[in-house]
């Protein structure tokens, strides 16, 4: 896969985004032009997004898609207000194949989320990638909990795979909630051998990574405190190394124009590949 030193790592690289774009909360229209300005600048070369509008005239994924060049998969979810609130998996490379998903849904408690997969057709290989996003509501723990026992078994479906399974999101979980503490191996895997790494934790543990941030003048009207609640997850690392997480840092984080892109950061990911 790849180039690779006399050690035998691979020295090749893929970067990969997730980002919620906030629906079209706000100065939407205005903020559509921030978004793409603040992607074409991270230039990832695949990216997962949650929050996209899709209002049945127009679908924000594939504008976003054809103004880069890239391929895209759309996944619908809760429709406020007759738009479409969904995730996105949108490549630099083509799409080999993809699949949707519904994740658990109490009765009362009705935001139907769901998660995408998308196979990616890299240069030196295919990537597995998943989109998601949970519940959001703080006093939802159990249900984000029964939501990721359902993703991790929807990820288990697509093997086989070579390059390890990329999960990327808004999980609206903290790094120490259960729900989180499930993906990482720190408490009992809902999924046989099926175990994340998260890319942030990895290499700035020590460093918070709030992606609600109250610097964020959309995050301080809501009196919440700052957290970090979304992720990139990379299964554990093949063959030279491919998947080995070697760069993570938080994107998207200033105004463009004087306008601030999305309520969240976004994380951006290297991984070697």
């Amino acid at each position: 896969m790849g180039d690779h030193s006399k050690s035998g790592l691979l020295q090749t690289g893929v970067k990969v985004l997730t980002w919620n774009l906030w629906w079209r909360f706000g100065p939407w229209e205005a903020r559509s032009a921030a978004i793409l300005a603040s992607l074409k600048k991270i230039d990832a070369d695949i990216i997962c997004l949650q929050e996209v509008w899709d209002d049945g005239h127009r679908n924000f994924a594939k504008e976003i898609a054809d103004a880069l060049g890239f391929y895209f998969i759309y996944a619908p979810g809760a429709k406020p207000n007759n738009i479409f609130m969904g995730n996105a998996i949108l490549s630099r490379w083509p799409v080999l194949r993809s699949e949707i998903t519904n994740l658990h849904e109490p009765k009362g408690a009705e935001e139907t989320r769901v998660a995408v997969f998308a196979e990616i057709d890299g240069p030196r290989g295919k990537i597995p990638v998943f989109c998601t996003h949970l519940h959001w509501q703080m006093h939802h723990s159990h249900i984000r909990q029964q939501q990721v026992v359902e993703l991790t078994r929807f990820i288990d479906r697509m093997r086989p795979w070579k390059f390890p399974p990329v999960l990327c999101g808004d999980f609206n979980a903290d790094p120490q909630s259960d729900e989180i503490r499930m993906l990482t191996g720190q408490t009992s895997c809902p999924t046989k051998n099926l175990v994340f790494h998260d890319a942030w934790a990895f290499l700035h543990a020590n460093r918070n990574g709030f992606t609600w941030d109250n610097q964020n003048p959309y995050v301080a009207e809501e009196f919440e405190p700052d957290r970090r609640i979304d992720y990139v997850f990379v299964g554990w690392p093949r063959a030279k190394g491919a998947g080995h997480i070697v760069g993570c840092k938080l994107v998207a984080t200033a105004s463009v124009d004087g306008v601030q892109p999305s309520d969240h950061y976004g994380v951006l990911a290297e991984l070697r590949y």
